[in-house]
């Protein structure tokens, strides 16, 4: 079963700090930092190590010493280590990406909270992270230490992440674009792609923004610069997508007074109705399934007062928007429609009899 970040956090709420957490994901869905963000409100250090970059165990446990009072081999603890007796988050990122002998010093780790004979504080939890697929270069893990984990499959949706984006102050225009574009949010190769191709991810997206923030506006310049971070072809529906919404956004018709904006919507073209439409349709199926019961009356008092204005405009522009009523292509919204939108349903099945 794929969890959601909501249900991660009940997750982390339920589980005893003595049972270890395994989370399998995508790269750059945010792992690392929805952790971080969840323990910082309870006041919890972590301490993310990168067991990919380790070359041997000596990086995760410390360099051997002589201890002077015994006479035998010691080992310095390393930086992380707490000395102060307080519980720590030890996420593991990069498990399987880890040498077999580094996954060997995790064994003890995972059992018996034990480093090198030394004890992590009471309370103290142990989390890590893997990424799962075939398109990346990964080691094999043990049975046995794959057993000391509960595992979950990772999978934040984009509602996750748009909230996160608008706390977090990511650009406007990226948030926007991807309440109407959802697709483009998690691009990944499909495995017949070259190494080197980019496609968007959460983290790139993150990129984007903090160059746009220099930016008032998006102009042709800006183009080669977007490509290298979120690949060509999102790059290219992105630049079309910011062109268009020098107007409205899905977000402003479906929250907005419509007696403000049809005026606006009047003036549009049909390229631009279209999309329009698509995008209505490509919101909806992420936006209905965490929606509250105010939202989804504004949503379909507006988008039921869009479709009457449409045939007022041009009966090609209805019929386009009819024609994205499918049960297999955007199933969620067409849920959405009935339960919620019912004169909007009618209209539709009434339009296609006529």
């Amino acid at each position: 079963m794929t969890i959601n970040a909501k249900q991660l956090e009940f997750i982390l709420d339920n589980t005893p700090a003595s049972q270890n957490i395994m989370l399998m994901g995508k790269h750059g869905i945010g792992k690392s930092r929805i952790l971080e963000d969840y323990f910082s409100k309870k006041g919890q250090k972590v301490v993310t190590l990168f067991l990919g970059q380790m070359a041997d165990p000596s990086d995760l446990i410390g360099l051997p010493e002589k201890n002077k009072e015994t006479g035998k081999t010691d080992f310095m603890m390393p930086y992380w280590f707490p000395n102060d007796g307080s519980p720590i988050v030890l996420f593991l990122d990069e498990l399987n990406r880890a040498r077999p002998e580094v996954l060997q010093t995790i064994m003890d780790l995972t059992l018996n909270r034990k480093l090198a004979g030394k004890s992590l504080p009471a309370g103290s939890r142990i989390i890590s992270a893997v990424n799962n697929g075939n398109e990346y270069q990964l080691t094999d893990l043990d049975p046995a230490l794959v057993s000391r984990f509960n595992i979950y499959e990772f999978a934040p949706s984009v509602e996750d992440w748009i909230s996160w984006a608008k706390s977090a102050g990511i650009d406007e225009r990226v948030v926007s674009f991807i309440e109407g574009n959802p697709e483009f949010l998690d691009c990944y190769e499909n495995g017949e792609a070259e190494n080197l191709e980019r496609t968007p991810d959460r983290r790139s997206w993150e990129r984007v923004s903090e160059i746009l923030k220099k930016f008032s506006e998006i102009t042709f310049e800006l183009k080669p610069l977007i490509s290298g971070i979120i690949g060509s072809e999102a790059t290219s529906v992105f630049f079309e997508y910011a062109k268009s919404e020098k107007s409205l956004s899905v977000k402003q018709i479906f929250s907005s007074d419509f007696s403000l904006i049809e005026s606006e919507l009047r003036e549009m073209g049909i390229s631009e109705i279209t999309k329009l439409n698509n995008s209505f349709f490509k919101y909806l199926e992420s936006f209905s399934e965490d929606c509250t019961e105010n939202e989804a009356c504004k949503v379909s008092e507006n988008l039921n007062k869009y479709f009457d204005l449409l045939p007022n405009l041009s009966k090609e522009y209805m019929m386009h928007f009819i024609s994205l009523c499918s049960a297999s292509v955007y199933p969620k919204t067409l849920v959405f429609i009935t339960e919620h939108c019912g004169a909007l349903y009618k209209k539709i099945l009434d339009s296609i009899s006529n």
